[in-house]
């Protein structure tokens, strides 16, 4: 029988994309963001990377990818693969 992971409504989800696929079955993805500096109103970007659980290996480095929080799966994992948006060619 195979499990089936379970994503709740109220969990968060975000939108990245892959820049690595080296392990087995998780991916890092980048997400990118630009925040204002509340003195110098100087706008900057800040990315974070974000270990993500890719049971059946779909997804590729370039790829826009969606991911959604879930229990913790490993020290570093907490984050399962929902969707790929938009594959790289």
């Amino acid at each position: 029988m195979e499990k089936k992971q379970i994503i709740k409504k109220n969990k968060r989800d975000f939108i990245g994309q892959v820049v690595s696929n080296a392990m087995e079955k998780t991916i890092v993805v980048k997400i990118d963001a630009k925040k204002m500096h509340p003195k110098y109103k100087k706008s900057y970007r800040v990315s974070e990377k974000f270990h993500v659980h890719d049971e059946n290996k779909k997804a590729k480095v370039g790829d826009v990818v969606k991911f959604a929080e879930c229990r913790p799966l490993s020290k570093t994992k907490k984050w399962l693969l929902t969707a790929v948006m938009k594959e790289n060619k």
